[in-house]
């Protein structure tokens, strides 16, 4: 199976082409240029180093957010015309989820990803770290910082673009003990976004493509989905 995944969700636009649990390549850009320039030349670009035809794609993953509305929108749009064109299935995927992805080989008891919402505002997850193994603990959720320290406890690994606005503030207000990923993980990517999704296409739990809709938290009137 060959897949493409796309995730649009920040600053940084990645993609990457798997074929079943391995991925053949993957790169992240800079998403307003992506954006400026079309999505399109960039996925030839990268089925073309990983010398895999569109045609021969299997299937699609892309990232649903919560993140910039913009690029999401600009994202799945793209691939709900892939999809719609070519038949093939889709999966969406929580974009936190994949962050938490990049970073579970860090040991830690629990891991807390925080986004930058803006308005004094994160987007955050938590998720249980069993040697490896992640839980996410309930869903995604728009909170403020003071909020979200009083979910965690033991020795929580934060993880996201708000660990570059907030560190003092977590080390001075945190009861537990936190630890800070590296800015290399802060945001979320498709090659991890392609193991998370190939867990769930060799399952066959695919995503209705016409039905499919970003995680948007702000919006009075949308709910979060599990994924």
């Amino acid at each position: 199976m060959h897949f493409l995944s796309i995730e649009p969700s920040t600053k940084i636009f990645s993609l990457a082409v798997s074929r079943g649990d391995k991925v053949l390549r993957w790169r992240n850009l800079a998403s307003g240029k992506v954006l400026e320039d079309s999505i399109i030349p960039a996925v030839d670009r990268i089925l073309k180093s990983a010398g895999v035809k569109f045609k021969q794609l299997d299937a699609f993953a892309i990232g649903l957010g919560p993140g910039s509305f913009t690029s999401l929108r600009v994202g799945l749009s793209t691939v709900k015309a892939f999809c719609l064109g070519s038949g093939k299935p889709v999966v969406g995927v929580c974009s936190l989820d994949v962050i938490a992805e990049g970073v579970r080989h860090i040991a830690c008891d629990e891991i807390c990803v925080i986004v930058d919402a803006r308005r004094n505002l994160l987007y955050s997850a938590l998720y249980k770290n069993t040697k490896g193994n992640l839980k996410r603990q309930g869903d995604c959720r728009l909170t403020d910082l003071g909020t979200l320290l009083d979910s965690v406890h033991g020795r929580t690994l934060f993880v996201g673009d708000g660990v570059g606005l907030y560190r003092a503030e977590i080390k001075r207000a945190c009861a537990c003990t936190p630890l800070f990923a590296p800015e290399k993980f802060w945001f979320p990517q498709a090659k991890h976004l392609a193991k998370l999704a190939f867990e769930r296409l060799e399952r066959g739990k695919y995503d209705d493509a016409g039905k499919l809709v970003p995680i948007y938290l702000y919006a009075s009137d949308c709910q979060v989905r599990k994924p």
